[in-house]
């Protein structure tokens, strides 16, 4: 069981508050955080993935109640977002077989192109990755974010540039994972994507 425990979260950058004072705390199920675009959904997940660094408070990751440390932590995490990108030089297949290397994943061929299979994106595993349209490019980066078989899986507006069956992908994830009682925190202004979340956090602009 994965529990996180945000406490008294302040995020600036220069004079601009980008939230204040955010505390909550959540254990089970999917967490969405929801709000407009400017509202801070990127930047409070930033800093609950240890991305970036909040000016004042803290952010307490425990499994079975006992506290995360942050070298292991890297090690439980998948994250899919915009602005995370792949290798363009590389294939779609190299990358993820890439990322399963420097991931310590020992991922055979196959559990690869399974992966890419799940995600609908086997037909393009041998076309370089900046050759892929961005939505062809956002199916490799949610595949990417599976590759550990995360148990606390990050997904920053994960059906950007998606078509209807990249949301109903998107949809597909979020259900698979929760039944695998993985750690989901949604961010998004879709309220598609919201609706999968069992408890949201809102934050305002």
């Amino acid at each position: 069981m994965i529990g996180l425990t945000v406490s008294s979260l302040t995020k600036k950058y220069n004079r601009k508050i980008v939230f204040q004072n955010l505390s909550f705390s959540y254990s089970a199920g999917v967490l969405g955080i929801s709000g407009s675009n400017g509202s801070g959904k990127s930047t409070l997940l930033k800093c609950l993935a240890g991305l970036a660094r909040p000016n004042s408070g803290s952010v307490e990751w425990k499994k079975r109640g006992k506290t995360v440390e942050k070298d292991e932590f890297k090690n439980l995490i998948g994250y899919a977002a915009p602005y995370i990108n792949l290798y363009d030089e590389l294939t779609v297949f190299e990358n993820l077989e890439f990322l399963a290397e420097v991931s310590l994943q020992k991922k055979d061929v196959s559990s690869l192109n399974e992966l890419l299979e799940y995600t609908d994106a086997f037909g393009y595993r041998d076309k370089l990755y900046k050759s892929l349209s961005t939505g062809q490019q956002q199916r490799v980066k949610l595949a990417s974010s599976l590759i550990r078989n995360p148990e606390i899986l990050f997904l920053d507006e994960p059906g950007s540039n998606l078509d209807k069956n990249g949301h109903e992908l998107v949809k597909k994830i979020v259900a698979d994972q929760k039944s695998k009682r993985t750690f989901v925190i949604l961010a998004s202004n879709d309220e598609r994507e919201i609706a999968l979340c069992d408890e949201i956090i809102a934050l305002s602009n």
